[in-house]
């Protein structure tokens, strides 16, 4: 079985006050491909290194399977990594990158080449093997580096942010190809991004780590429909979220000229009257008045999409509220213009609240 279990894991690098990683539980399926993201120095790349047996344990355990691997040495782990930097040896053929380390393990001749046909024909590098990695392009190489690891047939893949290299287009490119070749393969994968983006596409679920502290694991879809709390709401979106700081009143949590109905459960829930009202780009209708006023700064045309970036208008009612830069998704070849007045008006069933002074989802 390839599951993986961190069990309250923890690393504290010496001389750092705070941990890297903070008592990590997490369970990872047989054959899932799990995506860790979060900013940088949230403590994915040391979760990585941590289940590889690059870096130590200070509390808790790491289980492969059923075998505790806490303390074994990276070699007896039964894991293969494929790491930013391709680091292939420019002086190997293709095929012999792939299969060296079956040459190191003392693989016969005759099953290494086999296995390194089989591997080369997933990639789609069979018309490659004879050359050597400074004439392959980036992604070329970067399969050439999957290609190592799949000839291991290993229990876990582990990959270190293996598109960053690549330019904008390739890497979208490779990234359904890396997310088909898992499903194919069915192996255990854990993948590190920084790139949400890579990380909604690709994951079976995401784990959204930060400062060192698991904050949701779940699929994309529910990491984005029900955010845990403030942090996964504005990380998670591309625009992010818009987080309006609004005061609760008679009629409900109030914002500029926005008032939003919350129900008793909803007040109940509410540690003081500081709330923040969540509503994604695509969740206004951009109208004439009834919702928050605006002033469209800049308009973003993407073709089938526009992005209104706004400014408000009026201050918060009572004690001042800060002023946040809004953000509406339009339809393509938006009719508003830079300096146009307009309302936005959000839809109620999608809005997400959170109570200030926690975080939390309420």
């Amino acid at each position: 079985m390839g599951t993986v279990t961190f069990d309250s894991a923890t690393r504290t690098y010496p001389g750092l006050e705070h941990p890297a990683l903070d008592h990590l539980d997490l369970e990872i399926l047989d054959g899932e491909f799990l995506v860790l993201v979060g900013p940088s120095g949230c403590g994915k790349s040391t979760t990585l290194r941590m289940l590889a047996g690059l870096e130590p344990v200070d509390e808790g355990s790491i289980l492969i399977g059923e075998r505790d691997v806490t303390t074994v040495p990276t070699k007896d782990r039964d894991i293969a990594m494929v790491f930013q930097s391709y680091a292939l040896y420019p002086h190997m053929t293709v095929a012999e990158n792939i299969g060296f380390h079956l040459k190191v393990k003392r693989v016969p001749k005759r099953e290494r080449a086999e296995r390194v046909r089989e591997a080369a024909k997933i990639l789609d590098l069979e018309d490659l093997l004879g050359r050597k990695p400074a004439k392959l392009s980036g992604g070329q190489r970067q399969r050439v580096a999957m290609g190592r690891a799949i000839v291991r047939q290993p229990e876990v893949f582990l990959m270190d942010e293996p598109l960053s290299n690549l330019d904008a287009k390739l890497r979208v490119q490779t990234r359904t190809q890396i997310a088909a070749l898992q499903r194919r393969l069915a192996v255990t994968t854990v993948y590190v991004t920084h790139d949400q983006v890579e990380a909604m596409t690709m994951g079976d679920r995401v784990a959204v780590l930060d400062r060192g502290v698991l904050q949701q694991c779940a699929s994309p879809r529910e990491l984005f429909t029900s955010p845990v709390n403030l942090f996964v709401a504005g990380f998670i979106g591309s625009p992010a979220m818009n987080l309006l700081a609004a005061k609760v009143g008679d009629d409900g949590a109030t914002h500029a000229s926005l008032t939003v109905p919350l129900t008793p459960e909803q007040r109940a829930a509410l540690t003081s009257e500081a709330i923040t009202v969540g509503v994604r780009p695509e969740d206004w209708r951009v109208s004439s008045e009834g919702g928050l006023d605006v002033t469209v700064a800049v308009v973003e045309e993407l073709g089938s999409e526009s992005f209104l970036y706004c400014t408000e208008d009026a201050p918060g009612q009572g004690e001042a509220l800060p002023v946040a830069q809004v953000v509406a998704r339009a339809e393509g070849l938006s009719v508003n213009r830079p300096g146009d007045w307009i309302s936005l008006v959000p839809r109620h069933d999608r809005l997400h609240l959170f109570d200030t002074a926690t975080g939390l989802r309420i």
